[in-house]
């Protein structure tokens, strides 16, 4: 028998599951909380109650693989390590493409001369000097580095120059956007970059993490990462590929949902801590997307199921507006440790609780603590102000936002170390929500209750409370999630049948309509609704998709071991590489070959071809044995660009040769 264990880390729960892959049957689950000041006791306590209901040796097992949602929420978030970016050959116009000014915020970027053009030779100099001194000018406010050169995947010099000299004189973690893609678009590339270079210490701690729990367990099997095309790779691989793992959490999720489910086709749904992730299955099989993955807005060019993610999850922060004089509820994007989770392994939040709903006036903090994040201590690429706040949140864990945010500045340091993830947010949930109606009381309901409290007596600007009382603010909270959940599942469903993007949610008369329950009175009405089945995953999937389903008029299936799909499907999952080259026709008669270090030239097109074949394929199968393949099977496509010119004549522009190389990860 193959025995593997699947494990899926997430922001709330890390859920593991032992199968039997040869009976293709689940023999054990388990989950435990997410520990985010130290990921490797949530990752142990998982592997330890599968064993011990397992009952196994470790010497049995074969494989543990591991999904994750950590880095989709950090970029759902906007969270992460500060990077310094360096551009080559681009002008400071490049920001204002792909969002990229926008995911850059407040790091520090450096144009530097140099690039290539579109026939791979270099369109200026590239200029060291200026490199060195920007390196000594961002060494220490950075935490890794992340490097595009205009035309990159057709000359990559440049960037490969950049990184070597970034290390040996930073000693940081470099990316370069020509690891990543393949594909043009400078500024897209850049910012997929930017986002891997951001991940890399977040994905390295969990790997990390995991691999010290297998040992101290003595297994010596291999240990995987699921890719976001479902896909597994190499930990080693993983660690300097991390933007790769987005959507890692959500395609392990569809490969569970295939093999619990026995449903070939529906609108996959699994609802997590602070996202939730929507997907077509069709014949068992996730689509791809064909443009790279979304996540959290941003146009990624990752290889990755066709997911959609969006910031509304069980953990989601809560906040209100004013909506013609009557509270509105929003949630997310940004996560919360629920007030319920926090009181049941700190219970001296129950005082700070109560003592604030004994104060005669609500304030906008009643409710909010600070959680710090910093199991190496605080970084010294901090700002002064940053630093000063989180050494003084290291001293007094679980500080009330009240008694630390003293003044604007304390504040706004709060807010910015929030966004690089090393503060995390305490506060009303809909986890807390379902405490209060007693849909799900695992936790500290007594905190979700006080939270609630506090919560309701909040005042609109209008003067009046958000709701009357606890169980009020809960249904606003629960109805929002409803709401939202439904807004997303319809935006997800008409995309896919090419309506186009977001006409559901972009109109204030479906969001009206998916608001409530109500049937409709009047002259006119309309109907909306899913025609397939809706299959939800998740732990609360049980809880929240009822009525999420009945609001949509659409067939609910919640599988067994729902809860724990994503390690379902992590066990699964095979490895699958590809690598495309690129062949163009600089001028008349002459086939250019795009190689990772040079350039090829051919008179004959076949022969052209042959060499891209063969090339793509010999980088597809390497890249497959690093990531740990066996038994490699390989293909190949081509995608060919041409004119017709009448006459039964053809002007030849390009070609992209994709190989894709499959194979079973290596085992013990």
């Amino acid at each position: 028998m193959a025995f593997i264990i699947g494990l899926d880390t997430g922001g709330t729960f890390t859920d593991a599951a032992l199968l039997d892959t040869q009976n293709k049957r689940v023999i054990a689950t388990a989950k435990s909380l997410t520990t985010r000041h130290d990921l490797a006791i949530g990752v142990g306590d998982a592997l330890n109650q599968v064993f011990t209901q397992w009952g196994g040796k470790a010497e049995d097992l074969s494989l543990v693989s591991l999904s994750t949602t950590l880095a989709t929420n950090a970029v759902v978030e906007g969270v992460g390590g500060v990077v310094g970016l360096i551009l080559i050959g681009f002008d400071d116009a490049a920001l204002d493409r792909a969002n990229l000014k926008q995911a850059l915020g407040s790091d520090p970027v450096a144009f530097i001369s140099g690039g290539h053009r579109t026939d791979g030779k270099p369109q200026a100099p590239f200029d060291e000097h200026a490199l060195i001194e920007q390196l000594d000018l961002m060494a220490t406010q950075v935490s890794s580095f992340a490097v595009a050169s205009h035309f990159a995947t057709r000359n990559p010099e440049h960037e490969n120059r950049a990184k070597e000299m970034i290390i040996a004189r930073t000693g940081l973690p470099v990316t370069c956007s020509s690891e990543l893609s393949s594909t043009l678009g400078g500024p897209k590339r850049a910012l997929t970059a930017l986002l891997n270079a951001r991940l890399i210490s977040l994905l390295d701690r969990l790997v990390t993490a995991t691999d010290s729990k297998m040992q101290s367990l003595g297994l010596k099997c291999p240990l995987m990462v699921v890719k976001g095309d479902g896909s597994l790779v190499n930990a080693e691989v993983a660690r300097t590929r991390p933007i790769e793992t987005v959507l890692s959490g959500p395609a392990a999720s569809l490969a569970g949902a295939a093999f619990l489910a026995g449903e070939p086709d529906g609108l996959v749904s699994d609802i997590g801590g602070t996202t939730t992730d929507i997907a077509l299955l069709e014949n068992g099989m996730p689509q791809l997307s064909d443009t790279g993955a979304i996540v959290g807005g941003w146009q990624t060019m990752v290889e990755a199921a066709r997911i959609r993610t969006s910031g509304l999850g069980g953990d989601s922060e809560v906040s209100w507006h004013d909506q013609d004089g009557k509270p509105a509820i929003k949630l997310g994007p940004k996560r919360a440790v629920p007030l319920s989770l926090a009181a049941d392994s700190h219970p001296e939040i129950l005082d700070i609780l109560e003592t604030q709903l004994a104060q005669p006036i609500a304030l906008p903090s009643d409710g909010v603590f600070i959680l710090p994040v910093m199991p190496e201590g605080v970084p010294q690429w901090l700002t002064r102000s940053e630093r000063k706040l989180a050494e003084q949140t290291l001293q007094k864990p679980w500080s009330a936002l009240a008694d630390i945010a003293t003044t604007q500045v304390a504040l706004g340091a709060i807010t910015r170390l929030m966004a690089k993830g090393l503060l995390l947010r305490v506060s009303f949930t809909p986890t807390d929500a379902v405490h209060i109606t007693g849909q799900f009381v695992h936790f500290n309901q007594q905190a979700a209750i006080l939270g609630g409290k506090l919560l309701a007596r909040q005042k609109t600007p209008l003067g009046k409370h958000l709701a009357d009382d606890e169980y009020g603010i809960a249904r606003l909270c629960l109805d929002a999630l409803v709401t939202q959940s439904a807004l997303s599942l319809m935006d997800a469903a008409f995309a896919e049948t090419n309506h186009g993007e977001a006409v559901v949610s972009s109109s204030p008369l479906m969001r009206q309509r998916l608001s409530t329950d109500t049937p409709q009175t009047g002259v006119a009405f309309i109907e909306i609704g899913l025609q397939s089945k809706l299959i939800a995953l998740g732990a609360s999937s049980s809880t929240h998709y009822p009525a999420i389903a009945k609001r949509l008029s659409a067939e609910l299936v919640n599988p067994p071991h729902a809860d724990v799909a994503g390690a379902v499907g992590a066990a699964a999952g095979a490895v699958r590489q590809r690598y495309s080259i690129l062949v163009t026709q600089p001028s008349e008669g002459c086939f250019r070959v795009h190689l990772p270090e040079r350039n090829e030239d051919f008179s004959d097109l076949d022969q052209a071809f042959a060499q891209a074949r063969e090339q793509a394929e010999h980088y597809a199968k390497e890249r497959a044995a690093q990531a740990g393949a066996h038994q490699i099977n390989l293909s190949c496509s081509e995608q060919i660009d041409k004119v017709d010119l009448g006459n039964d004549k053809e002007l030849f522009l390009q070609a992209r040769i994709i190989a894709e190389a499959t194979g079973l990860p290596v085992s013990t």
